[in-house]
């Protein structure tokens, strides 16, 4: 999976669910998605965050990418986020590991969002090895597929996990060749308070979200309900 900015739980219960998470930091950053933000709730509506970069460019690799080293916009980002979430239940439980997160101090767009995924995990108590392609595998010149199934191969793996939006994008019958099952994780229908009139619920926000409604141990808990899908 790509390096995503304070992803929303089901990435996090795909990280849990496996012995070791490969993250793509060596792929061409993708303008528009969810490298560099997310969406949190603002005044009961959901309202992008982001990271501020320097010269980012689909031309380049997500590893090559530098932040804004300016904190002032790290600063407003915080104050946006505690105003927003300060009458949260698990608020002052979880803002110290949300405030570290923000003022990491690295200029690398990957190493920034990794440190905060890391984070997350030790705050949730999830021990799952991360990886960067990066680091390892020497095989970027190989695409999609084929690169998935050489990097489960040199990790002598027998089972490989995506999220269950890639489910058209893998052919169970290479990875059965290979001697790897192919499984795609589906989160089950999740829901809590967000303090919104009329009880509704806004999915797929933040993990920031569900970290300061729900708190560590009940966001836990949470990372166990999905259901894995044989690939077709």
């Amino acid at each position: 999976m790509q390096p995503y900015f304070f992803p929303y739980i089901g990435y996090f219960q795909l990280i849990n669910t496996v012995d070791k998470f490969i993250i793509y930091d060596d792929v061409n950053y993708i303008k528009g998605g969810w490298i560099n933000r997310n969406r949190i709730l603002v005044n009961g509506q959901p309202n992008y965050i982001n990271i501020e970069m320097n010269g980012a460019s689909p031309n380049k690799k997500i590893r090559e990418i530098e932040i804004n080293t300016n904190p002032i916009w790290k600063t407003k980002l915080l104050k946006k986020i505690e105003q927003n979430y300060s009458k949260a239940p698990y608020f002052d439980d979880v803002n110290i590991t949300i405030k570290e997160i923000l003022f990491f101090d690295s200029k690398k767009l990957s190493d920034v969002i990794v440190n905060s995924i890391i984070k997350i995990l030790d705050l949730l108590e999830v021990n799952t090895k991360i990886e960067r392609t990066s680091a390892h595998y020497g095989n970027n010149a190989l695409r999609g597929e084929n690169r998935v199934i050489d990097i489960c191969v040199k990790e002598n793996a027998t089972t490989y996990i995506n999220s269950i939006g890639g489910i058209e994008l893998y052919n169970k019958e290479r990875f059965k060749n290979a001697g790897v099952e192919l499984l795609f994780l589906k989160s089950n229908e999740l829901k809590y308070s967000q303090q919104l009139k009329n009880n509704i619920f806004i999915p797929k926000l933040s993990i920031i979200d569900t970290l300061y409604y729900c708190g560590k141990n009940n966001t836990a808990q949470m990372l166990e309900e999905y259901k894995l899908i044989p690939g077709n």
